[in-house]
């Protein structure tokens, strides 16, 4: 084989491998985008599914881009502008054209302090993230943010509940999830867990005892999952202050 054709072939193939965290990403984009689109055109539950959708890729372009040795800046950059359109805008428009219509200027402002909260979520993470822990989020992160808030449109619309019904429950879960997102609370980020290691055999069950409970009725029980880790934050932080601060041992004389 020609030594040239061979390093050739290497290099379109590191390119290929280069796009392929970023395939992802516009993917995750796309389902945003189309989330908005289906949200504008009424069809809420499909909008609330393509947030989903969104937060499924947004959690395997990274993974790919580690396992491919491909991260780069551009895809920094590109992921957390794809992160404000699937987890910022879709979310916040979703919310206003589903309940938020007859509230008329608390309407939008609800819908713009979820917006606003998940802009500054990203760009908090993107300048402090070579400094934090990394076992923890400070503040909720977008993408469960955004599960939470579709997955409550999700849930309702499922059991015939129309969002004007609902409208100011909505709003306060809106405003709720915003300021989540720009709070110091901590949030497990799960980025501890070793998925070489050998685990408990009761740990694999309860993972197929979960994906069991979601088949059963997947609006409801993401929705509980992702309220349960909403409120994670603050059971953290009320435990953390419950507490008894150490005392240092008096100094010998």
């Amino acid at each position: 084989m020609n030594p040239m054709n061979h390093r050739s072939k290497m290099d379109l193939r590191r390119r290929g491998i280069y796009l392929l965290p970023n395939l992802f990403t516009t993917a995750a984009l796309f389902a945003g985008f189309y989330a908005i689109v289906q949200a504008m055109n009424g069809r809420y539950e499909i909008a609330a599914v393509a947030i989903f959708i969104a937060m499924v890729l947004d959690g395997l372009d990274g993974r790919v881009a580690r396992m491919t040795h491909t991260q780069s800046e551009f895809g920094a950059q590109y992921d957390s502008l794809s992160d404000m359109v699937s987890f910022g805008v879709a979310p916040s428009i979703l919310m206003y054209e589903w309940a938020f219509r007859d509230l008329g200027k608390w309407g939008w402002f609800a819908a713009f302090i979820y917006c606003a909260g998940g802009a500054l979520r990203l760009a908090r993470f993107n300048t402090n993230i070579d400094v934090i822990d990394k076992r923890y989020f400070q503040g909720l992160p977008s993408p469960a943010a955004a599960a939470l808030v579709a997955g409550f449109v999700w849930v309702m619309a499922d059991n015939r509940f129309s969002g004007n019904d609902l409208r100011w429950y909505a709003a306060a879960l809106t405003v709720f999830a915003g300021l989540s997102m720009v709070s110091s609370l901590k949030y497990y980020s799960f980025k501890a867990i070793n998925m070489r290691k050998s685990v408990p055999f009761i740990v694999i069950f309860l993972f197929a005892l979960f994906f069991i409970l979601v088949s059963v009725d997947p609006p409801l029980h993401l929705f509980l999952l992702f309220f349960g880790y909403c409120l994670s934050g603050y059971v953290m932080t009320l435990l953390g202050l419950r507490k008894p601060k150490s005392v240092p041992p008096p100094s010998q004389s």
